[in-house]
């Protein structure tokens, strides 16, 4: 038997995501995350050429994780957090140049972060 259960635990966090009609359509509150997919054409580099629609921007990615397409061998569609808000005009820079580099992109939508900054 456990001596503490998961409820118990004061660093156990439930977050909540709000699902709307159209992505992104609450104002900015000047402490956002977005979330996007993409993914790139299979070729070396890609990915890093893409990434850099950020980087020079000096976005923060807040996490990245790469998951296969089931369909394609070897392709995968990348799951990103980047802080800010979809209408902040580094971050639009960076999607609008994003697209450009990628074989698809889908804005999930812009939210407040969590009072603890994730």
């Amino acid at each position: 038997m456990l001596a503490e259960g998961i409820e118990d635990n004061p660093s156990n966090t439930t977050r909540f995501l709000v699902i709307g009609a159209a992505a992104g359509e609450g104002d900015s509150t000047g402490n956002d995350k977005t979330s996007i997919i993409f993914a790139t054409p299979d070729v070396p580099g890609s990915l890093h050429w893409a990434l850099d629609a950020f980087a020079k921007r000096k976005i923060n990615l807040a996490k990245i994780e790469s998951h296969p397409v089931k369909e394609k061998m070897w392709e995968y569609l990348f799951f990103v957090d980047m802080i800010g808000h979809m209408h902040d005009k580094s971050v639009k820079d960076s999607l609008r140049e994003l697209k450009d580099k990628t074989i698809f992109m889908k804005i999930l939508g812009s939210y407040p972060r969590a009072k603890d900054g994730l």
